[in-house]
């Protein structure tokens, strides 16, 4: 049975090195910047989910709509380009082949 758990790890491990890898970078020569957060997943969620919140509210409330009174509208389109990059895509893919690895056993 430990051999089977060792092995469970061994390709766990495996499975997470293309997702975890310390020495990304971007070395292209455009004018990209990349900002790094170190934040939690859940804090991630939290405030990819404020994102969207205000995005709705924005948009409920003709946020978007330059006015006599509103001189510096939301840039909704801005906010939902930042949210889809924070998106962490990779970390999903990741979790689901974690899951088919695990709920696949069974």
């Amino acid at each position: 049975m430990e051999t089977n758990e060792a092995q469970k790890l061994e390709n766990l491990r495996k499975l997470i090195a293309p997702y975890f890898n310390p020495s990304k970078s971007n070395n292209d020569n455009s004018e990209v910047y990349t900002a790094q957060i170190n934040i939690s997943y859940y804090e991630l969620g939290c405030v990819i989910t404020n994102m969207l919140k205000m995005c709705v509210m924005t948009l409920d409330n003709d946020g978007h709509i330059k006015s006599s009174t509103n001189k510096n509208p939301i840039n909704v389109s801005l906010i939902l380009e930042m949210i889809l990059e924070m998106f962490p895509l990779n970390e999903f893919e990741l979790l689901g082949e974690i899951n088919q690895m695990v709920v696949g056993d069974n």
